[in-house]
């Protein structure tokens, strides 16, 4: 029989679930689909109260059109999500309990800077928390990879599209003083 777990340090190295782990696996990824899909809804509906407020912020040439950001999420969401379920699949551990722990914080600021930015038209209490938030999925990305090489991979391209908003937000604040 082949161990689920190392003694040196690395990912762990899976080997097929269970069958009666299948059907919590199952729920597991509708769960963290869920809760992804709560997060890009709780966003999505952060619309500025005052439009007129959104456009009359000086904003940087090179932010992308409007049309370019629910495709672009779309995919990140996804890849959040079975990054999440990826980790959670794993052999139960303190680096898998700290992933999920990182998972569950930038999940929280994710949602955060939508609310801070168009609705309470905030974009450098904005600023500190998308900062934070790349932080966090840093340090999700990090401790995944100790579990999960592919989960980890798949926060990749949410590392690079944060990076790019934290520039955005804060040309924005820049512009705008």
């Amino acid at each position: 029989m082949e161990p689920t777990t190392r003694t040196v340090p690395g990912p762990v190295k899976r080997t097929a679930l269970n069958p009666t782990l299948r059907k919590e696996s199952v729920a597991a990824l509708g769960a963290f689909s869920a809760l992804t899909l709560g997060t890009a809804v709780a966003g999505g509906r952060q619309r500025p109260a005052d439009q007129l407020w959104y456009r009359r912020l000086h904003k940087p040439p090179f932010q992308p059109p409007a049309k370019v950001f629910a495709p672009v999420w779309t995919v990140l969401y996804g890849l959040i999500a079975i990054s999440g379920w990826r980790v959670w699949t794993a052999p139960a551990g303190p680096a898998r309990s700290k992933a999920l722990g990182w998972w569950g914080v930038q999940m929280g600021l994710n949602a955060a800077w939508s609310w801070l930015f168009f609705n309470r038209h905030q974009p450098r209490r904005a600023l500190v928390d998308i900062v934070a938030l790349l932080g966090s999925i840093g340090a999700y990305t990090a401790n995944a990879r100790k579990v999960d090489r592919p989960a980890a991979r798949m926060m990749v391209p949410y590392l690079a599209w944060v990076g790019f908003a934290n520039v955005l937000n804060a040309e924005i604040v820049r512009r705008n003083r």
